[in-house]
């Protein structure tokens, strides 16, 4: 089994932990959790730190009618918006347990659409805080030079893609911010396929992903 290199933050841990994450970021989370061992271990010291200042919170009085506004939260929020439980990965699957479940299957259920140069997208249906899509990248093909407007996860799900930063294969995470521009390009013997979920679209630097964003929504 490949040892994963690139992680993430406490930030991301602590927002999963605590539910504060968008749906979108939620996945991204869950799935290389459910891949990365390190990854799990961390958040599993979140979660029990969460519920010790749960159990050390003093009583409260509530209104006469928590119970209704409660049951009426819940019926206005579809089950498929609570945080995807990381569950371990199989190991003969593309997609982590997370992802098959947001899809319906593995890889080769999944609905994609071409957005040029050979890559292929699907968009997958998520809160609109944030968005979240899979990429396929055949490999050898560079992504377009670009930057960002806001926080960019992408987790590399098959295959490896390189940027001027580093080298990420599969269960690695990058972490892209309002200062990385970054020029990713598919390596390896396997085409790539990633999770790439962001809060904002990405500032591309030439003309034609500039215009072609418009119409593909990144």
């Amino acid at each position: 089994m490949r040892t994963i290199n690139h992680h993430l933050s406490d930030a991301l841990l602590m927002g999963y932990s605590a539910g504060t994450l968008p749906e979108a970021f939620n996945l991204a989370v869950a799935a290389h959790v459910s891949m990365c061992d390190e990854c799990r271990s961390r958040l599993e010291s979140y979660d029990s730190v969460g519920g010790a200042v749960l159990e050390r919170c003093g009583e409260t009085d509530l209104a006469g009618d928590s119970l209704d506004a409660t049951l009426a939260l819940i019926a206005g929020h579809p089950a498929d918006l609570a945080p995807p439980l990381p569950i371990v990965a199989a190991p003969d699957a593309v997609f982590p347990a997370p992802l098959r479940d947001y899809v319906g299957g593995d890889a080769d259920a999944v609905s994609w659409k071409s957005v040029g140069g050979g890559v292929r997208q699907a968009v997958l249906a998520t809160s609109k805080e944030a968005t979240a899509r899979l990429l396929y990248i055949p490999t050898g093909t560079a992504m377009p030079d670009h930057g960002h407007r806001g926080m960019e996860l992408t987790l590399v799900l098959q295959g490896a893609f390189r940027d001027e930063h580093d080298y990420f294969g599969r269960g690695d995470i990058e972490i892209a911010d309002e200062e990385m521009h970054h020029t990713p390009v598919a390596e390896g013997d396997e085409d790539c396929i990633c999770l790439a979920v962001t809060d904002a679209p990405l500032r591309f630097n030439a003309i034609l992903p500039r215009v072609a964003q418009r119409f593909i929504g990144i």
